[in-house]
């Protein structure tokens, strides 16, 4: 098999995890690029990552992005407060706080309202239909937002305003931003408690170093989490909806506000703890559980069911005549008129619920018969046979431009009428 072809076949085999691009400016140009540190793990862990450009209209057109088998969704600019409600204590900042915030954290204070759309949309997604979703930093803040929780919009300024010197954390490090590092404490009974354990004093100390790149945060969390990890002003660090944590059937709902990914060690690739690629190892082993459930409960869509041989042989017996019908039905002048035993075969299905099991029907209509209960086959074939001799003869004496606009308006129907009978089909 060539090389190209092999990679096709595995890019629709393996799951698909969708990310969505961050957009920056280089060379006067924007330009759209995701962590290569976030595509690595989720490649090295058996999934293919899809990246969503973050361009206008992108957020209208997700549905071209299925199937979609996961998400992960990672850094990116403040989200903004209009998607979250601001309670009456919410933001104790002044305009001039606000002003200083702005010149601070340049980058990540212009918000970017086309990714907004694009990420809470996806996390929503996810939410409906139980896809597993994996936020880091900002898409952590994604999920929260999308479950009607709030954030900070500034974490150090208004923690500080309630915290003591002892608890006063860092989240933000431009001269060591890398390198710098402050503590958590891990939740027992908690995925990161299992994934960090060994790292962990088990006399009590469930202090983790984990590195920070944010100026915004939790503040208030959704109900329907969990937290997993604090930082020593009570900053949530990390959370999950342990209804929807399940790896093994495909359940991953989660948001870490530190990158695991990024805990190496100072100029190397070696991670601060073992335990830094276990979310993503996780994430994508519910990620593949999770294709695998939708493929178990939608039918492979890559292949035909796999049949016995007594089976085999009535469902070739079965497309041959459906063949044979589609021909004569289109008038093929060089093909020979097929003996009309050929064409019974496929009547008989049709025209009964007894000629096979339920089970048996069910596979078959999977492999391509896909129409049953019509009556007189054979006799509708004679009669299309006649209706085309009649239209044949009236559209001969109409317009170029009259057979455009019919052509065109049939072309619409035939659209619709296929998507009627998909559904009705799916539902039966």
């Amino acid at each position: 098999m060539a090389a190209s072809s092999l990679t096709n076949n595995l890019s629709m085999v393996l799951p698909r995890v969708l990310i969505v691009s961050r957009r920056t400016v280089r060379k006067n140009k924007f330009v759209d690029f995701v962590g290569e540190y976030h595509l690595d793990l989720i490649v090295g862990y058996g999934a293919v990552p899809v990246i969503v450009p973050r361009v206008a209209g992108i957020h209208t057109l997700l549905d071209s992005f299925e199937p979609i088998h996961g998400v992960l969704l990672c850094e990116g600019e403040d989200i903004d407060p209009s998607h979250y409600s601001l309670e009456p204590e919410f933001s104790s900042l002044s305009e001039e706080e606000l002003n200083e915030i702005r010149t601070m954290h340049t980058s990540d204070t212009a918000i970017d309202r086309e990714k907004d759309s694009i990420e809470l949309r996806l996390a929503r997604r996810c939410l409906e239909r139980n896809i597993p979703y994996l936020g880091i930093c900002r898409g952590s803040q994604v999920l929260n937002v999308a479950c009607g929780g709030t954030l900070y919009q500034d974490v150090e300024r208004e923690l500080a305003k309630h915290s003591t010197n002892n608890s006063f954390v860092q989240h933000m490090d431009y001269e060591n931003y890398d390198g710098h590092r402050h503590p958590v404490t891990i939740l027992r009974d908690t995925p990161l408690h299992s994934w960090f354990k060994d790292s962990l004093d088990e006399q009590g100390n469930m202090e983790l170093m984990v590195n920070s790149y944010h100026h915004q945060g939790v503040k208030r969390l959704a109900e329907r989490f969990v937290p997993m990890a604090f930082a020593p002003d009570g900053l949530v660090e990390g959370f999950y909806d342990p209804d929807a944590y399940n790896p093994d059937e495909g359940k991953f709902i989660m948001g870490l506000q530190f990158h695991p990914e990024r805990m190496r060690k100072n100029g190397s690739e070696e991670f601060d703890y073992p335990g830094c690629p276990s979310a993503y190892q996780e994430f994508a082993k519910a990620v593949i559980a999770y294709q695998k459930k939708v493929n178990n409960t939608m039918g492979n869509p890559r292949g035909a069911p796999k049949l016995d041989q007594e089976m085999e042989e009535k469902r070739r017996i079965i497309v041959r005549s459906f063949s044979l019908a589609k021909n004569l039905y289109e008038s093929r002048p060089t093909s020979p008129l097929p003996k009309e035993p050929e064409l019974e075969a496929g009547a008989e299905f049709l025209e009964s619920n007894t000629a096979l099991s339920l089970q048996q029907e069910k596979r078959l209509k999977q492999v391509g018969a896909t129409v049953r209960n019509a009556s007189s086959y054979l006799q509708r074939l004679r009669m299309n046979e006649e209706r085309e001799m009649v239209a044949r003869g009236i559209m001969g004496k109409m317009s170029a431009e009259q057979l455009s606009e019919l052509l065109s308006f049939y072309h619409i129907m035939g659209k619709i009428c296929s998507e009627a009978l998909d559904k009705k089909l799916g539902a039966s």
